[in-house]
This record gives C-alpha cells, sequence and structure tokens, in this order.
C-alpha cells in the first residue's frame, strides 16, 4: 500500500531542511503527471478561474468549481497531499461559515486541507478550524482574492510598513494553528526570515529560494500560460507543442491523409 504524505510529513521535511514539492493541478489527469514525476503536494487553486475557466480574477470562482475539480484530483492522486483553496466569499464572512465550507470540502472531495487567504484577521478563524480537526494551509503576501481592494497584483512588503505587517502575519498565522504558509510575491529577505521564524513549513512563489517548499501554478510551468509572471519561467514551452500538432492533424485531415486506409 503506498504511504501518503501527510501535513506530519512536511513537518518533518522542514525540520530536515529537505525541500518539498508543490504543483497546481486541476484535473485528474495533471494530478497523476504531476505525482508520477515526484511531487509531493498537489494544490487545486482557485487560479483555475484564471487559467481553466477564462476569468479575469480569481473572484468569480465558486465553491462548486473548486470541489468539483479537487475531487477529481483527489482521484488521480495515490500518495500525494491534496489542498483545496478555499473560494473567495466562502469563509470570510464567519468561522463558522468557514468551518461549514471546510467539512462540505473535505467531506465531498476527499483532500487533505483547505487554504484560505489572509494573515492578522484570519487568525481567529484559523485557529477555530484547526481546533476542530481541519488541516489549514494559511495564504499571506500577495493575497489574489483581495486584488479588488489592492488594485494590483504587485509585489507586497516592499516598504516596512507592509513589510512588518506581514511577518506579523506569518507569525500569528502559525501561532492560531496552520500546518502550512503560502507567502506569495514578497522580498526573499522577507520570505527567509519568516521560514526562519515560524515552526511551520513554508511555501514560496515568487518570493525567492529561501522557503521550504516551492509551488507554481500548472500552466507557467509548462509553458501554457500567455503572460506568465516573471518568478514563474516555464521549462518547457507546450502551448506551441500542442498547436504544432493540432495544426499538422488538420492538414492531414483536409488533405485526406487522416486516418490512414
Amino acid at each position: 500500500m503506498t504511504k501518503r504524505i501527510t501535513s506530519a510529513t512536511l513537518a518533518k521535511a522542514k525540520a530536515a531542511n529537505e525541500k518539498s514539492v508543490w504543483l497546481t493541478a486541476y484535473d485528474t489527469i495533471s494530478a497523476q503527471l504531476a505525482e508520477a514525476a515526484g511531487v509531493d503536494v498537489l494544490l487545486v487553486g482557485d487560479s483555475l478561474g484564471m487559467v481553466s475557466l477564462g476569468f479575469d480574477s480569481t473572484i468569480p470562482v465558486t465553491l462548486e468549481h473548486m470541489i468539483h475539480h479537487t475531487a477529481a484530483v483527489v482521484r488521480g492522486r495515490q500518495k500525494a497531499w491534496v489542498v483545496c483553496d478555499l473560494p473567495f466569499g466562502s469563509y470570510q464572512q464567519s468561522k463558522e461559515q468557514a468551518f461549514e465550507t471546510s467539512v462540505r470540502v473535505l467531506q465531498q472531495t476527499g483532500c487533505d486541507a483547505v487554504k484560505l487567504e489572509g494573515g492578522v484577521p484570519m487568525a481567529e478563524t484559523i485557529r477555530f478550524l484547526s481546533e476542530r480537526g481541519v488541516a489549514v494551509v494559511a495564504h499571506i503576501g500577495l493575497t489574489p482574492q483581495s486584488v479588488k481592494k489592492f488594485g494590483s497584483f504587485r509585489r507586497r512588503g516592499n516598504n516596512p510598513a507592509e513589510y512588518e505587517s506581514i511577518l506579523a502575519d506569518a507569525k500569528v498565522v502559525a501561532d492560531a494553528g496552520a500546518v502550512a504558509l503560502v507567502i506569495e510575491c514578497v522580498p526573499g529577505e522577507l520570505a527567509q526570515t519568516i521560514t526562519d521564524t515560524v515552526p511551520i513549513p513554508t511555501v514560496g512563489i515568487g518570493a525567492g529560494s529561501a522557503c521550504d517548499a516551492q509551488v507554481l501554478v500548472w500552466h507557467d510551468l509548462l509553458g501554457l500560460s500567455e503572460n506568465p509572471p516573471p518568478f514563474a519561467p516555464a521549462y518547457t514551452n507546450l502551448r506551441e507543442q500542442i498547436g504544432t500538432a493540432i495544426s499538422a492533424w488538420s492538414d492531414d485531415v483536409r488533405k485526406g491523409s487522416f486516418p490512414k486506409p
């Protein structure tokens, strides 16, 4: 029987100074491929709204969307730890709402943890969930669900006030019981300080190399995105390869050479 990766596995990796690998996944085949290539954690991000559903932000993503895609990812994994993003509006109203949403996600998908955005303002919610057996991954720094408030996807923590605020966020969510912490789009120095300070694994995305783990969006890593962020260089160009394959097949169909007699 395949031994599953758990939050304890990730904590041990941090203690041993071993890097963990996270990657977004949105369906069964992406889960299978990622896990076979050595990914430890599959994050079903609400980024699916932008990369799979055609939205211009993560705001329109619904709980039903997240449950549908997370269940598909769980069906494709054998041992990877699966985390589901809680979408905008499904947890911010109250800690009770967050618990109700988390229970629904865990029961209907079979995933291992939920992820929510926010630092100090979400600490009470994180503690409430943690005390009731929910594994929570916190997310600080650039929080995409707050793009309407911030007005852009710019890097956070560049000025002293933001720097100290994000550091305080990290300490508070760790103390509240989060089992891991995603740090997005902050200076590497700040991510280093957080990683050295908090006892839980840190997961960087556009936050330098010091974090205990790194995560990227599937489409950015594989060269499927038209405009990937500067911190996410593609490791291949599937967009071009897919276009070439479809174009070649289309030509063969029009010439009558497909299918072969």
